[in-house]
Parts: C-alpha cells; structure tokens; sequence
C-alpha cells in the first residue's frame, strides 16, 4: 500500500495536479468563499460564544439522540425566513447535506440526472444512493427533458447547481422546474454559492420558494460566514421530506448534530443577510471590478455572482500562477482536473462585500500583470 501511494504521489506531481494545505495569514483573500464578510463579523462571534457558553462546544450526540439543541431549532427558523421557505433541516455540512438528500431519495426505483457541472457532492451522493444515473449536458434543459422522458424507473431526480462552483454561471431554474413538473420529477439545486449572494437565493429570485418539487440544499459555510449546511422544503411535501431525512439520511442520523457555536452563528448570519440589502450590493461592485480589472487580460468567465475564473490551460502552468500569486502575498483558487468540469484548470477570483474598492484594485493589478505572463508562456487550451 505504502509503495503504491507513492506512485499515486509521483503520478500527481507529473501531471501538476499535488495539492497541499496552506495557512493563507498575510495573503491578500482572492480565494475565500466568505461572500458578505461575515465570518469575522463580531455580531456572529458573539453568538457562537453566547450558544458555547449555553450549551457547550459541542452537540455531543446525533440529532436523533440526544444532540438537537435549541439552537438547531432557531437556525432552522431563521433559514426558512431567509430563503422563503417552509421547511429545513440542519446538517453538519453542505457536503453532507447533498449525500444525505440524494441517497434518502435514491434506490432501485429512482433515476438521478445530474448536471455535467454537478459538484463532487451531488455525484457522490447519487453513486450512494444505489440510483441509475445520468449526466445531462451542463445547462440543457432539453438534455433534461430527453432522459426525464426516456426513463423507466417511477421516480426522478434532476440534481443541478444554482450558481455553479467554477465557472460561476446561473442554471436555468425556471425551465428546469417546468420540464420536472411535466416528467414527474424533483428538482434539487445546490445554492451553496447564491444564498446571501443572490438574497434570498436564486429559487426565490425564479419564484420557485413556494414549489414543493423544488428542494434546495444550503452551505452555511460561505455566504453566511459560519459551518455547517441545510436542506429546505416548501408545503406538504417539504414537511414529508423533512420526517423523511430524519430517519433516512445517514449522513444525519449517524453525525453527531451540527456544534452549538457553529449553529448559533450561522443563524445570526441568515437574520443580518435577510435584513441587510446592502450586503448583496457591495459584493456585486466588488464582483463588477474584478471583471473590469482581469476581462481584458485573461480568457475569463464572468460569472453571475462572486465567482470569476481566468482559464489557464494546464494543470502545470495554473499551479505555478497560483505560486507566483501567493510569493507576491495574493492567494487565489487553483482549479484543476479532477475539480474543473471541462479539464481546463483555471485561476478563480471571488468577490467580497468586505474588500476595500482601492486595496482590491492594487491586487488585482499584480493578478493582471501574471495572468499576461503566463498567457505568453502557456496558451489556454
């Protein structure tokens, strides 16, 4: 074993695919997702000390045993007013919020389409759920509509992003939801990267918060500055989902409950992102300069939100842009195979309500000066 996890290793390091992690204290931040900056908001802070204080760093048990705390009880609460919907369930994580929705709603007599860009969490969570599943092409409705009707299983999930992870672009929500009304299917979307960025997230803005065959699945670790993820449903068939994930999804029934401190917070930041409008308005100015800054120097995909990548080509060439970045104090996302869906590694740039307008503008004058050079050196693919 040992022999061959040093081959895995060189294997890596041939095709520059060697990741590592990295403390990033005295960076210029280019790469996190804390979208509204609240993950050093004092407010949230005292509310992860004021529910550790209360009830201790820990839950200490599953959410089935003895680990649902009060504090579950009021993120919760405060995630249906925030994204307009009925129903949520708390999971320990967004990763695990994803496995443990598609492997409760998965088996034998279920079929799974999931999006080309799906992220990793959708895929794993459909291979769990011991589904057939099929991959439509990234944004085709049509793609959709072809294996919704050509299936023979009684049950359908259609499993797709809001804001996808990379190339920052927006599913077409509406249409999606029309073609699984028509095929009898669930919609699932991941608005990891478009709740607090998007408002109430991108659902709402479609006018789907109220569509019980929409299920959207929540990361509290972005936007909202905090830990953990959700799953939320509308009407009667939310509620029936939600008893249905408490004693199905084993990614809930077997975790311990999501920690005090990381809930409390989460929750304080789901109530300031429902009553501050002006979060959503910075972010997007920040989001704007970006695209100033580095579309006339990169091949860029200008996304509809925080999210910006600068196509690089291969796997080698993004990871000595990132090294460049990160010597001249400025850390930017490395995305390369197996992480980017189309196999050319990118640079990606994400906005924050909190940059300073003349500080970002210095930084990303340092990022245009190496995207320029590693253009000439490594053309993208």
């Amino acid at each position: 074993m040992g022999r061959w996890i040093a081959d895995r290793a060189r294997v890596r390091a041939a095709r520059g695919g060697s990741r590592a992690t990295r403390v990033a204290a005295g960076l210029y931040d280019l790469a996190s997702n804390d979208y509204l900056g609240l993950a050093r908001d004092p407010r949230l802070a005292a509310a992860a000390a004021a529910a550790e204080a209360e009830f201790g760093t820990s839950a200490a048990a599953s959410r089935v045993v003895v680990g649902t705390l009060a504090v579950h009880e009021e993120l919760e609460a405060a995630l249906c007013r925030l994204t307009r919907r009925e129903h949520a369930l708390a999971f320990s994580s967004g990763y695990a919020a994803n496995l443990g929705l598609l492997a409760s709603l998965g088996g034998p007599g279920t079929l799974m389409v999931l999006d080309e860009h799906a992220h990793a969490s959708l895929i794993d969570g459909a291979r769990l759920s011991r589904s057939g599943t099929r991959t439509a092409a990234h944004n085709s409705c049509d793609d959709v509509a072809r294996l919704l009707a050509g299936r023979r299983e009684p049950r359908a999930v259609v499993a797709v992003e809001s804001v996808y992870s990379v190339l920052g672009d927006a599913a077409p929500l509406a249409r999606l939801a029309e073609v699984c009304a028509e095929h009898d299917a669930v919609l699932v979307v991941d608005e990891a990267h478009s709740i607090g960025v998007h408002g109430a997230g991108s659902v709402h803005a479609a006018g789907l918060a109220g569509d019980p065959r929409v299920v959207v699945t929540a990361t509290l670790s972005k936007a909202l500055g905090s830990q953990g993820g959700a799953v939320l449903g509308a009407g009667d068939f939310g509620a029936a989902l939600r008893d249905h994930l408490v004693n199905t999804a084993r990614t809930f029934v077997f975790d311990t409950g999501l920690a005090p401190g990381a809930a409390a917070a989460a929750a304080e930041a789901a109530r300031i992102a429902a009553a501050d409008g002006s979060l959503p308005d910075r972010l997007a100015a920040r989001s704007r300069q970006i695209v100033a800054a580095l579309a006339p120097v990169a091949e860029l995909d200008v996304g509809c939100g925080a999210v910006h990548s600068a196509r690089i080509g291969s796997a080698a060439a993004a990871a000595d842009a990132a090294g460049q970045l990160r010597r001249l104090g400025i850390a930017a996302g490395c995305f390369r195979p197996p992480s980017v869906p189309d196999g050319v590694s990118r640079l990606r740039f994400t906005a924050r309500a909190a940059q300073d307008r003349h500080e970002l503008g210095r930084a990303l004058a340092v990022v245009a000066d190496v995207l320029t050079t590693i253009d000439r050196q490594e053309p993208a693919a």
